[in-house]
């Protein structure tokens, strides 16, 4: 038996205020200017918020205004913070090889898929999510013990190679100073965990399970206060958990001419695809682009002796007759000019079916037989 880990984060998280204004900056730049580019960073910490990067546009927005907004959408007091900003245009370099199509930048990224759950993620992250997600509308139900930040973690069981149950649950979340830890305890195991499980078809009874709350006895300081947040350090919670490798760049703030974030979701739709088009029970693409350059320096199939009637060389070929790799192809076949990346910022970034690079496709082809 092995055991598989993997961690999700509430939006009130530091990492992530500082990923969702950045995406909420992006998202209303690309309201009014759909070719804006824009890299944006955020710091936090000790409550003041620093907006900083390269943004080239023919927008203009308020970004103090966009940061007090996400605040209070998070369940900060926006007044209770400063605001800096440092910003300034693309690089023109980088910008010459972009206005011709080619990609913003050299590296490598992932697309993961496996059937394990009916979005086809991993089950570790996807139930992480899930139970952040639960934690997080029970807090703006009304339920005042808890407050914005936090953390899940779980721990599956696998057996040759397969989950058979449910081992470890962690949950870490802020509280109010007058809540004690059974009493915090008792709230989320009846309103977050049980529900949970019992939506996502778990067997595993909670006799049988660990469940650990707040471990340390105590979170009452937290959020920006407590922790310093950055835009981008939480990429194994944006992605699949930990299972499947990750090529070290992050997507928040990032607009689609930024491969670390369009090639990532377009491997995630070809991965998606692959598994629900039966040729694999699980794989993990790889999609490699060099700066100014649009089509792929490779592109890499690896489906864990799963595959079904196809060698991954052969998906690898399909893959490249089915689908354009080209960073304004990608752009255009998923619809990544749109507003719409403030949604993606928190809670994953795949396993949400929301989003069009979650729409899966056939792509079956006899002829590579």
């Amino acid at each position: 038996m092995n055991l598989i880990t993997s961690e999700s984060v509430t939006e009130g998280h530091p990492d992530k205020v500082c990923d969702q204004i950045s995406d909420s900056v992006l998202d209303n730049i690309l309201e009014q200017d759909p070719n804006g580019r824009v890299a944006c960073e955020v710091m936090a910490t000790n409550n003041v918020i620093v907006v900083s990067g390269e943004i080239t546009t023919n927008a203009y927005v308020e970004v103090p205004s966009i940061v007090k907004r996400m605040l209070g959408k998070i369940g900060y007091d926006p007044e209770s913070f400063g605001i800096l900003t440092a910003i300034h245009a693309q690089s023109p370099d980088i910008a010459m090889g972009v206005d011709t199509g080619g990609a913003g930048d050299q590296g490598m990224m992932y697309g993961y898929a496996c059937n394990e759950t009916p979005e086809l993620m991993p089950l570790p992250i996807s139930l992480a999510h899930k139970l952040a997600i639960k934690m997080t509308e029970l807090r703006k139900a009304g339920f005042s013990s808890l407050m914005p930040d936090g953390k899940t973690q779980v721990t599956i069981k696998y057996e040759n190679g397969k989950p058979v149950g449910v081992d470890t649950i962690l949950i870490s979340t802020q509280h109010r100073e007058d809540v004690t830890i059974p009493e915090l305890k008792d709230l989320l195991i009846g309103h977050v965990i049980v529900p949970v499980m019992k939506e996502n078809d778990v067997t595993t009874s909670l006799s049988d399970m660990r469940i650990l709350v707040n471990p340390t006895g105590r979170f009452v300081v937290g959020g920006p206060k407590a922790d310093t947040g950055l835009t981008g350090r939480k990429i194994i919670v944006d992605t699949y958990g930990g299972v499947g490798r990750h090529g070290g760049g992050a997507f928040s703030g990032k607009d689609a001419t930024k491969v670390d974030r369009s090639a990532a979701y377009m491997a995630r739709h070809i991965a998606k695809s692959i598994v629900s088009s039966k040729l694999a029970d699980k794989v993990e693409i790889q999609l490699a682009y060099a700066i100014g350059v649009a089509e792929p320096v490779s592109v890499y199939v690896d489906t864990f002796g799963t595959g079904e009637g196809l060698t991954d060389e052969k998906i690898a070929l399909l893959i490249q007759e089915r689908f354009d790799l080209r960073p304004r192809a990608i752009i255009d076949y998923l619809n990544l000019r749109e507003p719409i990346f403030a949604m993606t910022a928190a809670y994953g970034h795949f396993g949400r079916d929301i989003f069009s690079w979650e729409k899966e496709v056939s792509i079956w082809n006899t002829n590579l037989k």
